[in-house]
C-alpha cells in the first residue's frame, strides 16, 4: 500500500507540472517562465505533417535553449507541425548554403512546409581571410571573385541575391519562404535600442520584390525591451549585446508568434 501511495503521489506531482509547463502560451509571459518543448533540432520529423523550418545563425540556435528557434516549438501544436530548428551558430547567408546546410534542409524540404528565413547578423564579416563568410552589401547582381585561404576560389553575391535564392528554392518545393527581420543587439541611444543593424531595409525590399512575407519580430523585441528597461535588457544578454540568455531567447521566440499574428500567418492555424 505505501508502494503504491507514492507512486500515486508522483503521477499527480507529474501531472501538475506538466500543466505548469504547457501553460505558458503568451509570448509576454516569456521572461518570467522559460520552455522548451523539445529538441527541435534533432526531433524527427513526421512525414505526414507540414514542417517549420528554421534557418539563421547563432540567434535562433547558439547551444541548447540560448535561441530563439529551441523556444520556438512549444508554442505550436506539435501533432498537426513540426518545427524544425536548422539554424547554424556563426553562419551567413552565404556559408549556410556554401558549408552544405542548406542542401541538407532541401533535402527534406516537402510540398506545404514553411521556411523561416533570418540571416544578416554575420553577412557584415570578411568576404576571405580566417572568417570568409561576408557578403556584399544591397540586393543587386553585383558580384566579386575571392580567394580562400585552401587556394579555392568562390563568387561571393549580394545579400539579397542570398536571400533571392532561399526563397526560389524554397517555392520551387512547393514550399512557402517567410523573411524575418533581425533581432535586436542590446545597444542603446537617448533610452531608445537599436532597432537595426543595417539590414532590415534589404529584408523588407527582397519580400516586396519578391512577394514574400516580411515578419517584423526586431520591432515587437524591441519595444519589449524599451519597455523593460535598460538594465533589465542587460540581464537577458549575459556575453555580449548580440547573445542572449534563454529567458532572452525565449522573449525572441514570443516575439516571432506576435510577428506571425500580426502578419495574420497562415503559420497562426497552427498556434497551441
Amino acid at each position: 500500500m505505501r508502494t503504491l501511495h507514492f507512486f500515486l503521489l508522483l503521477m499527480c506531482s507529474g501531472a501538475v507540472m506538466g500543466q505548469a509547463a504547457s501553460s505558458q502560451t503568451n509570448p509576454d509571459d516569456a521572461v518570467a517562465r522559460p520552455v522548451t518543448k523539445y529538441d527541435s533540432a534533432a526531433a524527427p520529423l513526421n512525414p505526414a505533417l507540414p514542417t517549420i523550418f528554421i534557418v539563421g545563425d547563432s540567434t535562433a540556435q547558439n547551444k541548447t535553449d540560448l535561441g530563439w528557434g529551441d523556444h520556438f516549438a512549444h508554442y505550436f501544436d506539435t501533432s498537426h507541425v513540426n518545427v524544425a530548428n536548422r539554424a547554424r551558430a556563426g553562419r551567413s547567408s552565404r556559408t549556410f548554403i556554401r558549408e552544405g546546410a542548406w542542401d541538407a534542409l532541401l533535402s527534406q524540404l516537402k510540398k506545404g512546409d514553411f521556411v523561416l528565413i533570418q540571416m544578416g547578423h554575420n553577412d557584415g564579416g570578411q568576404l576571405d581571410g580566417e572568417k570568409p563568410r561576408g557578403t556584399l552589401k544591397g540586393i543587386g547582381e553585383e558580384q566579386k571573385e575571392v580567394t580562400l585561404q585552401d587556394g579555392s576560389k568562390e563568387i561571393v553575391h549580394t545579400y539579397g541575391w542570398y536571400l533571392r535564392k532561399y526563397i526560389a528554392d524554397t517555392r520551387a518545393k512547393g514550399a512557402t519562404p517567410i523573411l524575418l527581420s533581425l533581432t535586436v543587439r542590446n545597444i542603446w541611444t537617448d533610452g531608445r535600442i537599436e532597432r537595426d543593424m543595417g539590414y532590415d531595409g534589404f529584408i523588407q525590399q527582397t519580400a516586396e520584390a519578391e512577394h514574400v512575407a516580411y515578419l517584423d519580430m526586431a520591432t515587437v523585441e524591441a519595444d519589449k525591451l524599451e519597455a523593460m528597461g535598460a538594465e533589465k535588457t542587460k540581464l537577458l544578454f549575459p556575453i555580449d549585446h548580440t547573445h542572449t540568455s534563454a529567458e532572452g531567447a525565449e522573449l525572441n521566440a514570443g516575439a516571432v508568434v506576435e510577428a506571425l499574428r500580426r502578419a495574420n500567418s497562415p503559420l497562426m492555424t497552427y498556434l497551441r
